[in-house]
Order: C-alpha cells, then sequence, then structure tokens
C-alpha cells in the first residue's frame, strides 16, 4: 500500500523570491506609483483652479485645494457659451473621423498584408515616410486646395481626410493582420465565401483589439484637434469645443476658473472612453506584430 493515497493532494512549496529580487520589485513599484502621482498633479491642479475664484489661482505661494470651493464655475462656465452646440460640433467630427480612418485604414492595412502585388513593399515603405512629413509643411497647400473645392467655415476639411487613411493606422493593423493565420481565410475560402465576405465576417472580428485601439486614436484626435478647427471653421455656430475654450480669453483679462472648469468638462468623455476600452486598447498596441 502506498504512502500517500491516491486522492491525498501533495501540497506544493512555493519557492521563496529571494531578497534582491523582492527589494528590486519594491523599488520598481514605488517608482511607478511615484511617477503616476507625478503625471496627476497637471490633472490635479486643473481640477483645483477650477474650483477656485479668480483671485486664488495666481496666489503665492500656490493653494492646492480651495478652502471654499466654487462648484458654480462649472454652471458659470456651461452657460456663458453654447457649450452644447460645441460637444455636438465636435462629437459629430470625431464619430466621423472614427469611421474613417476604421474603415479606410482596415481596407488597405489588409491589402497590404494579404495581397500580393508588384511594388507592394516599395509602396509600403512610401507610405510609412509619409509620417516623417511634418503636417505644418501641409498648411498652406490643403488651405489652398480646400478653398478651391467651397469647403472653408465647414466639417468637410475637418472629416473628408479621414476616409483616405493614416499611414499610422494602416502600419498598426497591418501588423496585426499578419498574425492572423492565412489558413482562416483558406478554409473560408474552400467552403465558398469571398474575399469581402472573409474581410467582413472571418478577419475583421479577429483584429478587434487593434481596431478598438484605432478608434480610440481617431477620436482622441478629432476631439482635442485646435489647429484645423482654427484654421477652416469661421462660423461661431460651428466651433469645436477646444475653439471653446477660448472665448474665455479676453484682450484684457482671462477667467482661468472658467477654463479650467471648462477644461475639466471637455475631457470627461476621453476618460470615460478610455477606460471603458482600455482592456482592448492595451491589448491591440501590446499584441500588435513586427512580422514584415
Amino acid at each position: 500500500m502506498s504512502a500517500v493515497s491516491a486522492g491525498t493532494a501533495v501540497p506544493v512549496r512555493r519557492k521563496r523570491m529571494p531578497v534582491a529580487q523582492r527589494v528590486y520589485r519594491v523599488f520598481i513599484y514605488a517608482l511607478l506609483t511615484a511617477l503616476s502621482a507625478l503625471f496627476l498633479v497637471p490633472l490635479f491642479w486643473m481640477v483645483s483652479s477650477a474650483l477656485k475664484s479668480s483671485s486664488e489661482v495666481f496666489v503665492f505661494p500656490p493653494v492646492w485645494w480651495p478652502k471654499h470651493p466654487e462648484w458654480g464655475n462649472f454652471k458659470q462656465a456651461l452657460t456663458t457659451l453654447p457649450f452644447g452646440l460645441y460637444a455636438l460640433n465636435t462629437l459629430l467630427i470625431a464619430v466621423v473621423n472614427v469611421v474613417g480612418n476604421v474603415v479606410s485604414c482596415s481596407l488597405v492595412a489588409y491589402g497590404f498584408a494579404r495581397f500580393r502585388f508588384p511594388g507592394r513593399r516599395i509602396l509600403f515603405m512610401l507610405l510609412l515616410s509619409t509620417m516623417m512629413i511634418p503636417s505644418q509643411v501641409l498648411l498652406v497647400p490643403q488651405f489652398i486646395m480646400y478653398h478651391d473645392l467651397g469647403w472653408i467655415n465647414t466639417f468637410l476639411p475637418l472629416t473628408v481626410p479621414a476616409f483616405f487613411g493614416s499611414a499610422f493606422y494602416v502600419f498598426l493593423l497591418r501588423q496585426f493582420f499578419m498574425t492572423i493565420p492565412p489558413e482562416l481565410e483558406e478554409a473560408a475560402r474552400i467552403d465558398g465565401a469571398g474575399t469581402f465576405r472573409i474581410f467582413t465576417t472571418i478577419v475583421l472580428p479577429q483584429i478587434k483589439p487593434a481596431l478598438t485601439a484605432v478608434a480610440i486614436f481617431s477620436f482622441q484626435g478629432a476631439w482635442n484637434d485646435f489647429l484645423s478647427p482654427l484654421l477652416y471653421l469661421n462660423d461661431q455656430a460651428k466651433y469645436t469645443l477646444q475653439l471653446g475654450l477660448t472665448q474665455f480669453q479676453g484682450s484684457f483679462h482671462t477667467d482661468w476658473n472658467l477654463i479650467m472648469a471648462a477644461s475639466v468638462v471637455v475631457i470627461l468623455p476621453m476618460l470615460i472612453i478610455f477606460f471603458l476600452g482600455q482592456r482592448y486598447f492595451v491589448q491591440g498596441i501590446t499584441m500588435t506584430g513586427t512580422k514584415g
């Protein structure tokens, strides 16, 4: 008879971590915690300034938290300007940019990842090289082109370019496509599925994390964009939130507490979207392959 019965579980002792390794891990966690707190200081200062009076914002030594928070600053900031209209304009532009970038970049990336045609690598390298061109170089030519098209003071210059793809998003999705086994598509093709059906029903569901990352990047870029609306929009009824924030700045006086209060409200949608899609976003960035 065996000394240890078959049904008795043998306890497994965990190997103790060396002291040096434990000290190193504690140091790394402490360093990351300190850096996180440091990065949160501007956000905390913005919230704190939003609850101060105009005279408390620049007082020295600085007051980290007001003794009597003025919550009415948020109401005043949201009612002084047509904040709802600006938010609607910004949301419309951001959503269209998300749709345009996801659709166009996924199609182009799939073509580079799966189709074999002459000059494929050269075209892909040319596409990537466009990321090295500063956007400021194209401001004047783009403005002249949009002016000739009659697009000035419309949302078209802020939305239409999204449907022509972005080099970075194409690169991100293409690298993710390269990690998908081609056998999945070959099996579907044997069953009679066409290329477009394979792309929409088999391939796209496999890259949901990467698509989420592209969607978040696109939404963030359009939501926070200030320069493009400043160049192309003249009518205040078409202003975005970023242009609306500048309305608090006067020639002789600036209500920084109201600007901070409005800024807190402006960043809330981005924070909510990021936390809701954080799992897919991180997965889409970390799982993107480097296979070429």
